[in-house]
């Protein structure tokens, strides 16, 4: 009796030892019984396969899968086909894990800056820089080698994105930096990543913000923390400091770094003497130190010498395609 309620509670399986017990007891065949086990293990694989995919169906809700048709994800209507593209995509078993606490990144709790969709794709984004990053062949990484090249870096912002991006590859390339250069995933609000893989690093890009000024900033400041060489952390640069591994010195060190290497800044304190800000000034200041003016404009909108809606004009707009 004790062994028939738990089987028909479906708290133990039908062993053949079982099923050979009931076929002798009730005058039937052994292939009655295991057959409608497994039938009822087949409805059982599928009610949970639904639950899954409800699950699924929910992170895939908070995901743009638009951006990832760039990357050549098939178009199509179906969730489930959505949610089987994504996970193959971003190599992972279930949409699920870019909600697990502990995958790549964690965000500090109880706050209402980030948001559940922030966290996905965010994850999302950093996880499709990371397996691209894995793919790129570079040196070893070269630290010297690296700070050597940075005032070349810095020239190339008066270049267009068509003639600096290819020298910036092969540049960090050869330093054993493998780059990553991304659009930005809506509601990700990443900025740039840093990712070590033993002897090299990935460093992650995007055009989240679109102009040129933020796009060197941001460059700057992921070199910055490459330099730093934390090769055991990820470290991910957003607006919202809400990571529970944020590094308020690491931050600020690459803050410094990257305004003091693109507007040095004695020079830029000779500027600010002169208490007004026109086109020409701003020109002739950018024309003296080698960089382009929209980097200089945005420096005095950081620091609220001007207007964010002033010279406009000045600053220059970037977009990342994929190729």
């Amino acid at each position: 009796p004790k062994n028939l309620s738990e089987l028909l509670a479906g708290k133990i399986k039908l062993s053949t030892d079982l099923a050979s017990k009931l076929s002798i007891m009730l005058g039937t065949s052994i292939d009655v019984w295991l057959n409608l086990e497994k039938t009822f293990e087949s409805k059982i694989s599928e009610i949970e396969k639904k639950k899954k995919l409800d699950g699924e169906i929910e992170v895939l809700k908070e995901i743009d899968y638009n951006y990832f048709k760039e990357f050549g994800l098939n178009d199509t209507k179906s969730s489930e086909e959505k949610v089987a593209n994504l996970c193959c995509f971003l190599n992972v078993a279930s949409l699920t894990t870019l909600l697990k606490k502990d995958f790549l990144v964690n965000y500090r709790s109880g706050t209402n800056k980030i948001t559940q969709k922030n966290i996905i794709n965010s994850r999302a984004w950093l996880q499709t820089a990371i397996n691209i990053g894995k793919t790129l062949k570079t040196d070893t990484f070269d630290k010297s080698k690296l700070e050597q090249y940075i005032p070349q870096i810095r020239r190339m912002t008066l270049s267009l994105p068509e003639q600096f991006i290819p020298e910036l590859r092969s540049i960090f390339s050869s330093c054993g930096v493998a780059f990553v250069m991304l659009p930005n995933l809506k509601n990700c609000g990443v900025n740039g990543a840093v990712k070590w893989l033993n002897n090299r690093v990935i460093l992650a890009i995007n055009d989240r913000r679109l102009y040129a000024d933020t796009f060197w900033f941001s460059l700057f400041h992921e070199i910055k923390h490459i330099l730093q060489h934390k090769t055991k952390e990820l470290i991910v640069s957003l607006d919202k400091k809400e990571l529970e591994t944020f590094d308020s010195k690491l931050e600020q060190e690459a803050d410094v770094f990257a305004q003091n290497t693109l507007i040095p800044i004695d020079k830029y304190n000779n500027f600010l003497q002169c208490h007004q800000f026109t086109e020409n000034s701003i020109i002739n200041f950018a024309k003296s130190i080698g960089i382009h003016p929209g980097i200089v404009v945005g420096r005095l909108q950081t620091d609220g010498l001007v207007h964010f809606n002033q010279f406009h004009n000045l600053k220059q707009k970037y977009k990342i395609i994929i190729t």
